[in-house]
């Protein structure tokens, strides 16, 4: 994860600065049990800046996940953490932990008002790992294609993004990071493809998928190989420039 960062991230070696032990200490009395060692590393690496990784809303830092405890925005609860204060003024949703879904040494990330419910929850990923990789490689190398295309892979099958493994190898792609079921990122020099499920949403017959690449024609190829190579459908909603 940290040489996926580093690589992809312009600047960040530079610009990241961990939290300090006694913030994370602090962090790790509110949650009232070990924190996932995945969120550990995050907090030694950016839990005081994420340099150019920073979200434009969501403050991840330990200082104000901290000062949102002690001023009583959030109160602590035994199976949410809030890791990702929202200062929005629209109805902020804020990024909580789901400390009862621990995944691959990290947790669940799902999103919720401060002083929400159980029942009012929006998943967003598996893993906090698996966000942030998603969302340094949509940034920094998905954005920067000449060409993108956004839609669905869908089917019948307990693991859907499994079959489009050998095809993506075939095509010369690597996985930027290990992921789980509703997650795969994928990379080559020309080409990137990102793909995302809801966790929890019970709708697990369907993927959303992003690709970039050098032109149209690239990646209706590689798309071309998925339909041709497996019993997916796949389903292209948005161009992006839009085709002529």
């Amino acid at each position: 994860m940290e040489e996926l960062l580093l690589r992809v991230v312009p600047g960040l070696a530079e610009q990241w600065q961990g939290a300090t032990p006694e913030e994370i200490a602090q962090i790790e009395r509110i949650a009232g049990r070990p924190l996932p060692p995945f969120y550990r590393w995050f907090l030694a690496r950016m839990g005081q800046s994420m340099g150019p990784l920073v979200y434009p809303f969501l403050d991840f830092s330990a200082q104000r996940l901290v000062s949102s405890y002690a001023e009583e925005v959030v109160e602590p609860e035994p199976r949410f953490l809030l890791i990702a204060y929202n200062s929005s003024r629209m109805m902020p949703m804020h990024l909580f932990y789901d400390l009862d879904a621990p995944t691959r040494a990290d947790a669940m990330v799902t999103e919720r008002e401060a002083q929400g419910h159980e029942d009012d929850l929006y998943d967003q990923f598996e893993t906090l790992r698996e966000m942030l990789a998603w969302d340094a490689l949509y940034q920094f190398r998905m954005r920067e294609m000449p060409q993108q295309c956004k839609g669905t892979l869908s089917g019948d099958h307990p693991n859907l993004l499994s079959l489009i493994e050998p095809v993506m190898s075939h095509l010369g792609f690597k996985q930027s990071i290990a992921t789980g079921p509703y997650c795969r990122l994928y990379e080559r020099a020309d080409a990137v493809m990102l793909c995302k499920g809801m966790p929890r949403q019970g709708v697990d017959q369907a993927r959303s998928f992003g690709l970039g690449g050098t032109s149209d024609s690239a990646l209706r190829k590689i798309l071309g190989e998925i339909a041709t190579a497996t019993p997916l459908k796949v389903k292209v909603d948005e161009w992006a420039p839009a085709l002529t």
